[in-house]
């Protein structure tokens, strides 16, 4: 296949991808289902007719676009919102995950007659659930909910994809090395998921402080940084041996309650970006099934999941939330909203590309699950919030608003200026400024602070202001502040 070719392609697949989203938004199912069967479409057993069948690569784009997807998450999460349900987060996305792994197991090894650990196996890849399909139905249906459901739901989605690999990665492990020491694993999982925290942490910080202090000349290249920034600390919690999932997330997480320049441009570049990952991922795994593989594990996959969702899912919720002070009607939906999605799949890979005895039917009861869960649970999502009378009016969707450089008139744009250290300007208060009439001074860095400027605030040398204008009333200002 010759560059023109592929790259048409290519492009046909991700604008497939793209009107999909639209669709799934009318039928109220999450977009990952129509993702993947527009990967399936255009596989070897559709008209498309790609052959596909590398699970490796498969694998590293799944392991690369999560990382992204991940990150973004956690780069949109309110810590004010989490905070007051971060101990019940921590539980589902920990012992949680643990207590459904284990259910879903014995659940396959008694009725399946799969080995122990291969029921482990299977049941700690589809342990996690997926944030970007629930909250994806919760904004296309318009569904609220009461309290602080919406923030548990987030940091439980987003938090609980370490653990799933970490358990997933541990059942390879053993099976591979049979007579390998599980006293070793004490230290393994402690290490993996502390160190990854801290080189998230760590790693987050160090992010926000370079953008804050890099000062780059052309705004584009702070996109850049974040994008180079997360396969770097991926692979630096990697090469320590730690959970470079959780490094990532974390990260996202720390520079997403912090300040730094450009924020609101990054926040949307990587929404975007988390949307081509998700398109770019889903189609590629659905080029990797072949559909005629999955009619031999309809019937067990069928009883999987039926077991997963009405069994495994409630008691692991009930048992985890079990302190908690919400009601039994909150904890339903908790239950019921745990689509699972991209990492059971990506998971599903790891067999695979281990060599382990049944890989192939687990990596398709994984993917048969996963349709499942999405198409049942998504769908069903606003019916059942309001059958357990957990929803809670909410706004009506407001109109996008433009962005800063299209308010006012098109031609004003937004502009930065920096005072030099022999400015007339400096010690002046912005309404002693003869300030040109079709110019607003949005908002002053100074140093590492940003402050929202009023008539009464002092210029210093250094400031950098950020200015709504049009190119003469700013020429007229940097003649005035260079004076």
């Amino acid at each position: 296949m010759n560059l023109e070719l592929l790259m048409l392609g290519g492009a046909i697949l991700l604008l497939l991808g793209i009107f999909a989203s639209k669709l799934s938004s009318r039928l109220g199912i999450p977009a990952m289902v129509l993702f993947m069967v527009v990967g399936m479409l255009a596989g070897s057993e559709g008209p498309g007719g790609i052959l596909m069948d590398n699970p490796l690569l498969v694998q590293s784009v799944g392991v690369f676009a999560l990382s992204y997807i991940l990150f973004a998450g956690g780069l949109d999460t309110d810590w004010r919102q989490i905070k007051p349900v971060i101990r019940e987060g921590f539980v589902l996305s920990t012992i949680g995950v643990g207590v459904t792994a284990f259910l879903v197991g014995w659940f396959v090894h008694a009725v399946l007659g799969f080995s122990w650990l291969e029921g482990l196996l299977l049941g700690s890849i589809v342990s996690s659930t997926d944030a970007a399909a629930v909250f994806a139905v919760l904004r296309s249906r318009n569904v609220h909910l009461k309290g602080n459901l919406k923030p548990l739901l987030e940091l439980e989605s987003g938090s609980n994809d370490p653990m799933a690999v970490l358990l997933t990665t541990t059942m390879i492990l053993l099976l591979n090395n049979p007579t390998y020491n599980t006293l070793k694993l004490i230290p393994h999982v402690f290490w993996q998921m502390v160190i990854g925290a801290a080189v998230g942490y760590l790693l987050g910080k160090v992010s926000v402080l370079l953008i804050n202090r890099l000062r780059l000349d052309y705004e584009g290249l702070y996109s850049v940084f974040t994008l180079t920034s997360v396969p770097l600390i991926y692979a630096f919690a990697g090469m320590l041996k730690s959970n470079g999932f959780l490094a990532v997330y974390i990260a996202g997480l720390v520079m997403g309650n912090n300040a730094f320049v450009q924020k609101k441009s990054l926040l949307r570049f990587h929404d975007g970006l988390a949307w081509l990952m998700q398109i770019v991922m889903f189609t590629v795994l659905g080029l990797q099934v072949f559909p005629s593989h999955l009619i031999p594990v309809v019937l067990s996959g069928l009883m999987v999941a039926a077991f997963l969702i009405i069994v495994a899912r409630p008691l692991s919720v009930m048992l985890g939330l079990s302190f908690s002070r919400l009601t039994l009607n909150e904890k339903g939906l908790v239950s019921w909203v745990g689509l699972r999605g991209s990492v059971p799949i990506v998971l599903a890979t790891f067999p695979l590309v281990a060599g382990i005895d049944k890989a192939d039917t687990i990596f398709n009861l994984v993917f048969f699950i996963v349709l499942t869960s999405a198409i049942l649970q998504g769908s069903s999502i606003p019916m059942v919030a309001r059958l357990l009378k957990v929803g809670a009016d909410g706004p009506a969707t407001p109109f996008p608003l433009p962005d800063s450089e299209a308010m006012a008139d098109m031609s004003k744009k937004m502009q930065e200026l920096h005072v030099p250290a022999h400015s007339s300007v400096i010690g002046k208060q912005l309404v002693e400024i003869s300030l040109p009439k079709d110019l607003l001074v949005v908002y002053i860095q100074r140093d590492d602070e940003y402050l929202i400027p009023h008539g009464n605030t002092v210029i210093t040398a250094g400031d950098r202001l950020f200015i709504l204008t049009d190119e003469k009333a700013l020429n007229t200002l940097r003649l005035l502040i260079n004076e």
